[in-house]
């Protein structure tokens, strides 16, 4: 069978996830971790892992056609060509990381990233896709060098899961291991908002690159986590989305090629912090009460265990889905993160994506066992709900938000 066995990596990360929750119960520490952060932070993970089902092949013959083409080497797979690619590898993402933080243009797709004021495994999954892309432009050098891209791969895979065990705040320092390796404890830091510790340890397995360019700090204040302002928003979209129309924004208001060259290329001190606090108040602001119901969280946590079983399994079996049903489950899922997250923000248009995804539900049913009897059934549901729209999103809304003042 050809199974895609990466799918294996939703149940064991998520399982790791769990399992640093019910450790941080045990030691009484279970304020490092929030519902709402935590769904928010998953729901980032899902779309990317989502993503990767169509660029990751993009990615690998990206790279085939750069060492084709223009390697200015041969090099063949031995112990210390694995260990050149290594370093190579962990010093390409040193730089990607420490330009993702330095120039708006990569911090637009590493933001996401910062977003969440909670530190542990579920802030490891917010990764976006247009981040998983600029890294690749980073790590183009490799094939560039002359390393063969199967080589390549294999290492990325193993060096992406490394990053995963650092988001943590239940393991202290680790003695001589702080002077090589990236820890917990640098990560913090990382991590962390306080004016000292930003834009430090920017290294992800070996913390040599930080010493070694003037970018290390050790963690000794308590670090405080989250952007310096923060975003207070678990919206999937505006998370994605609020720093690129920041620059977008700044770019047209900039009345020099100066001030829009540092609109797309400068700091992210170069855009104006008074764009975002009205963009807010045009797209993410609150409307109603946000105390949740139990209605509510039990919803949300039913959609996304439905969400990261069906990734398993599209993950697994996408060989032999067609393009029309991994598109149509596709956008299933990324049509439930967004529900969700608006759900976090108390939205009530989201009936109507719940209408949407019962559609794509019938028809990836109808992909799968063509009857014209399966589209009847889902076609008069679907003009039933429609049929009595309002009565149905003032149920729904009511069912998931009774607390809301009306």
């Amino acid at each position: 069978m050809q199974l895609n066995y990466l799918a294996l990596a939703v149940p064991v990360f998520t399982g790791l996830m769990l399992l640093e929750y019910y450790v941080g119960v045990k030691q009484k520490k279970a304020h490092y971790f929030s519902f709402d952060e935590a769904v928010a932070n998953v729901n980032v993970g899902i779309g990317e892992r989502l993503c990767d089902l169509f660029t990751t092949g993009l990615f690998y013959y990206f790279f085939v056609w750069i060492y084709q083409n223009f390697a200015l080497f041969e090099i063949k797979p031995t112990a210390v060509t694995w260990i050149l690619l290594f370093l190579f590898t962990d010093l390409m993402w040193y730089w990607y990381h420490r330009f993702g933080h330095e120039v708006n243009l990569f911090w637009s797709v590493h933001v996401v990233h910062h977003q969440s004021d909670d530190f542990n495994y579920t802030v490891s999954a917010r990764i976006t896709v247009f981040q998983s892309a600029a890294r690749c432009l980073f790590w183009a050098v490799l094939p560039l060098f002359g390393f063969p891209p199967a080589m390549i791969t294999t290492l990325l895979l193993i060096h992406g899961a490394y990053p995963f065990f650092t988001h943590t705040q239940l393991i202290g320092k680790l003695g001589w291991i702080e002077y090589l390796f990236v820890t917990p404890s640098h990560h913090r830091v990382h991590h962390s908002s306080n004016p000292q510790y930003l834009d430090k340890n920017y290294g992800d397995v070996l913390i040599i690159w930080d010493k070694l360019f003037g970018t290390f700090i050790k963690e000794e204040e308590q670090p405080v986590y989250g952007l310096t302002k923060p975003l207070n928003s678990h919206s999937f979209l505006w998370q994605h989305f609020h720093f690129i129309m920041e620059m977008l924004v700044s770019f047209k208001r900039s009345a020099t090629w100066k001030g829009k060259w540092n609109s797309i290329f400068g700091k992210p001190d170069d855009i104006d912090p008074r764009i975002r606090s009205g963009l807010e108040r045009k797209f993410s602001r609150k409307e109603y009460d946000l105390a949740q119901t139990m209605a509510l969280r039990n919803y949300i946590k039913l959609q996304t265990i439905v969400s990261l079983t069906l990734l398993f399994f599209v993950i697994l079996l996408e060989h032999y889905l067609t393009g029309a049903q991994l598109i149509t489950a596709a956008l299933f899922i990324l049509l439930s993160v967004i529900t969700t997250g608006a759900m976090l923000e108390q939205r009530r248009w989201i009936v109507y994506l719940e209408f949407i995804r019962l559609g794509l539900l019938g028809i990836f049913l109808y992909l799968c066992y063509p009857s014209y009897s399966i589209s009847a059934i889902i076609l008069l549901i679907l003009g039933g709900l429609l049929l009595f729209c309002r009565t149905v999103s003032e149920r729904y809304n009511g069912y998931l938000y009774a607390s809301i003042r009306s």
